[in-house]
């Protein structure tokens, strides 16, 4: 009991007081601890306290005033504190003293050490600060929460805040105080749930995290920092921290024509890529860090042809096998290979290359594990209260409380932080589908709906909304790509027009049907001919990026490659006319590393992909042909001008299922501009095949995947094809061509 507390002298400071600060569960420490103006005998007088476990004595060290006093170190005034509590509460009285002073603490403790009061400082934050903040206004609040190497008063140190609204007590521990909570409690600003304490003398480097005492349930945990900029390498867990500040940025060109090189009618060639199983050590194995993989990457991705690469999350993570998707640190790229300097050095030599960086980023659902968002401050402070909200079911994590304002900002500082602090040109977010709908994977009786009864997640779209509105305007010509499987309409229409407000939507369809076609054996193709046609039904009603991802060469699912049907030449065709129907399609294009050079195993996180395989001849010849296809797709403007309109396709015919032919145009934007796309998906020669086309002049062969080139037989129209004045297939032009077996031909008017 407070009561029962022994005092070994007396004291200008409420025993009740001292008591929380001995046991760790003070509220507001600067209300006791530091300097404070007391009255002695009925006089004023000024009283400094602090509390210091492991001194054996102690001093103030009064600056400014240079007669040493009997019984203290000299070098300036000092005068001893009296310990008043055993645990190591002192306190020294200035009696008389009206105004309060510049002063330094000095300890003896094995040795004789001087430092600077946290306790004499003032509060960081503003008021406007915690009011913003409070409200889920301040988009930008990663500037204000976290720790951040600053100056008070001409002193150096580490100014800390956390949001922790239901806590008893909050505390920074680190390196620099034996982990111990006591040691630097924080205050906590007014009903805003804001605790924040300016640490002298820290610098970039320490190690910390919060000590949180809760309110209920004798709850005590350690957390890293939601904010912390950098982490420790897995296992460990503690924040560290970072000056965000130094690096010299030289993508000043980028930045400058990124609009307009990502604007919805520019080319777009997207590689996705893990970065700890792209390349690795060739000596053991180990990762490559972000400067080493800087370079052999723009280098890799400048030669094949690719405008962007798209990471799987860097955020920082605990777990490996998660690839990133279950993200601990919203604001902190991975230490797995390397410093957030390191990263920024990373997407500023791509930027020179004249590459875009796309991250993956995760506002779905975070990991339960103990240092991080989960039951944070001793209440589902992140996450909602209601388990059948809380809980998902898929993957064991806890979903994000949209409705929560604090919340809402957190994610949203965290979306704008990638884009402004490490110059990200757009944000791919995971799993929308699983935010939109509360009956996401649950069985009747496992969810809640709505206000209206239904199954939307209102919070959830709102939140959605709000992210792609400040993205788009605090960023113009940034990119905003939602991974969303299901039929929601408007995934990718502005928000002014009820859209969900991304810039493009990842067409699951396509990929599914697809590569359900490809898997099939030729000679059924005849009855799934649908698979290859339906996706136009609804091609135009988003802005459709098509993708062939990580997803779809994982857990059983087989490598593209090995998905394909037939011996080791026609899988190696299959997989050539799957890429040259992909490129030709209508949709911004993405595919996942090791699939452009035909790897034959499933990917696996743990190890490089296989790029021995380019020791052999068809797998070199298949990567010659991906970066084929995107020099194409940047040079013909039919192939990237109008992705996301009827007007940039016309069928020529779908109807020849019984051959498995598909024929069709790419139109650019400039009048006549196009391309005659012919698609032969069976093992056949197809001899003096008539298709219809636009114009009667000459057509040369810009693309044939069975050229000797690309690893494919050679019967190509090389030498082109004249177009006569005979009505064919809805155009009142044809020509005839030899369709090459399992291959795919593109061909372009010459005037």
């Amino acid at each position: 009991m407070l009561t029962k507390l022994t005092l070994l002298a007396e004291t200008t400071a409420p025993v009740e007081e001292i008591a929380q600060i001995v046991r760790a569960e003070h509220g507001d420490p600067f209300h006791i601890l530091g300097m404070h103006r007391v009255k002695v005998q009925g006089q004023p007088g000024v009283a400094v306290r602090a509390f210091l476990p492991h001194a054996q004595n102690a001093w103030v060290a009064r600056q400014g005033v240079h007669q040493a006093t009997k019984g203290g170190p000299g070098g300036s005034e000092s005068v001893q504190l009296q310990r008043i509590h055993a645990d190591g509460f002192f306190e020294a009285v200035f009696p008389g003293e009206t105004n309060l002073f510049t002063y330094r603490l000095r300890t003896e403790d094995g040795g004789l050490h001087e430092f600077e009061d946290p306790y004499r400082f003032p509060p960081v934050l503003s008021d406007f600060d915690i009011h913003l903040l409070a409200e889920g206004t301040h988009h930008r609040s990663y500037e204000r929460l976290g720790a951040h190497v600053m100056e008070m008063g001409g002193v150096r140190g580490v100014a800390f805040a956390v949001w922790a609204p239901n806590a008893q007590r909050v505390s920074v521990v680190g390196n620099f105080n034996w982990w111990d909570g006591r040691r630097h409690p924080m205050r906590v600003r007014g009903g805003s749930g804001i605790w924040e304490i300016f640490l002298p003398g820290l610098r970039e480097g320490d190690l910390y995290k919060f000590e949180i005492k809760g309110r209920y349930l004798n709850y005590l945990g350690v957390k890293a920092d939601p904010f912390g900029f950098y982490a420790e390498l897995r296992p460990r867990t503690a924040s560290i921290v970072y000056d965000l500040n130094r690096y010299k940025w030289n993508d000043q060109a980028w930045i400058a024509e990124r609009q307009t090189r990502q604007a919805l009618g520019a080319p777009m060639t997207i590689y996705e890529v893990h970065l700890g199983s792209w390349r690795r050590s060739r000596e053991d194995g180990s990762v490559l860090n972000y400067r080493e993989l800087a370079g052999q990457l723009a280098d890799y991705a400048s030669q094949m042809g690719f405008t962007h690469v798209e990471l799987l999350p860097v955020m920082e993570h605990p777990l490996d096998e998660s690839w990133g998707y279950q993200t601990t640190g919203y604001f902190a790229p991975t230490s797995r290979y390397g410093t957030p300097e390191d990263f920024m050095y990373f997407v500023d030599s791509l930027h020179q290359r004249g590459i875009g960086v796309i991250l993956d980023w995760v506002p779905a659902h975070f990991p339960s594990d103990a240092h991080g968002l989960a039951f944070f401050d001793g209440t589902h402070l992140y996450e909602h209260d209601d388990p059948r909200l809380r809980e998902h079911p898929d993957w064991g994590t806890r979903i994000f409380n949209y409705g929560r304002t604090e919340v809402r900002s957190f994610l949203w500082s965290s979306a704008l932080f990638w884009l402004e602090k490490y110059h990200i040109d757009g944000l791919r977010v995971d799993a929308v589908a699983s935010m939109l709908y509360l009956n996401y994977s649950r069985k009747e009786g496992e969810w809640v709906p709505n206000v209206f009864g239904g199954n939307e997640n209102l919070e959830a779209i709102s939140f959605i909304k709000g992210f792609n509105e400040l993205a788009h305007q605090h960023h113009p010509g940034v990119l905003t790509i939602a991974e969303e499987s299901t039929s929601w309409p408007m995934v990718s229409r502005p928000t002014y027009v009820g859209g969900l407000g991304f810039s493009l939507k990842w067409n699951m369809g396509w990929m599914h049907d697809t590569l359900q076609y490809f898997s099939t054996d030729p000679i059924f193709r005849r009855y799934h001919h649908s698979n290859l046609t339906f996706s136009l039904l609804y091609a135009f009603n988003e802005n459709f990026a098509l993708v062939l991802s990580h997803d779809e060469v994982v857990h059983g699912k087989r490598a593209l490659l090995a998905k394909m049907p037939g011996d080791y030449w026609q899988q190696f065709a299959n997989l050539r006319a799957l890429f040259a129907f992909f490129y030709a399609h209508p949709g911004k294009k993405m595919l996942f590393m090791s699939g452009e050079f035909g790897q034959w195993n499933e990917w696996d996180a743990s190890r490089e992909i296989e790029w021995m395989l380019l020791d052999f001849e068809s797998h070199r010849k298949l990567q010659a042909l991906v970066g084929e296809l995107n020099r194409l797709c940047r040079a013909e403007g039919s192939l990237h001008q109008i992705d996301f309109e009827y007007t940039g396709f016309e069928w020529i015919d779908f109807y020849d299922a019984d051959h498995s032919v598909v024929a069709f145009l790419r139109k650019g934007s400039a009048p006549g501009d196009h391309v005659v796309v012919v698609c032969n998906f069976t093992p056949v020669v197809h001899h003096s095949y008539h298709v219809g086309v636009p114009e009667a002049c000459f057509y040369r062969e810009i693309l044939n995947t069975d050229d000797t080139r690309f690893g494919g037989s050679g019967v190509t129209n090389s030498a082109g094809c004249q177009g006569v004045h005979i009505a064919w297939q809805n155009q009142p032009c044809s020509l005839q061509l030899t369709l090459p077996p399992l291959g795919v031909v593109y061909l372009k008017p010459q005037r």
